[in-house]
C-alpha cells in the first residue's frame, strides 16, 4: 500500500497515537473514512454523468454512420 512496510505503519502509527492520544485517534479515524467516502461518491456521480454524456454523443454519430452504410431503398429507375 503506497509503498510503505508494514513497520512503516507500525510506527505511523504509535506516533500518530502519541500526538493525538488514545481518545482522539478514533474520531480522526472516523473523520477520514468519512472523507474518503464522500470523494469515492463524488468520483462515481462524475464518472456516471461523463457515461450519460459520451452515450448521448454517440448514440446520434453511430445512427448517422448506420444510415450512411444501408443502401438506400430508392433506387433511382431508368426511364425506358
Amino acid at each position: 500500500m503506497f509503498g510503505l512496510q508494514p513497520q512503516d505503519l507500525v510506527v505511523i502509527l504509535i506516533v500518530a497515537l502519541l500526538i493525538f492520544g488514545p481518545k482522539r485517534l478514533p474520531e480522526i479515524g472516523r473523520g477520514i473514512g468519512r472523507a474518503i467516502r464522500e470523494f469515492r461518491d463524488v468520483t462515481s456521480g462524475v464518472q456516471k454523468e461523463l457515461e450519460q454524456t459520451t452515450d448521448e454523443v454517440k448514440k446520434p454519430l453511430q445512427e448517422a454512420a448506420d444510415q450512411a452504410q444501408k443502401p438506400s431503398s430508392e433506387e433511382p429507375k431508368s426511364g425506358s
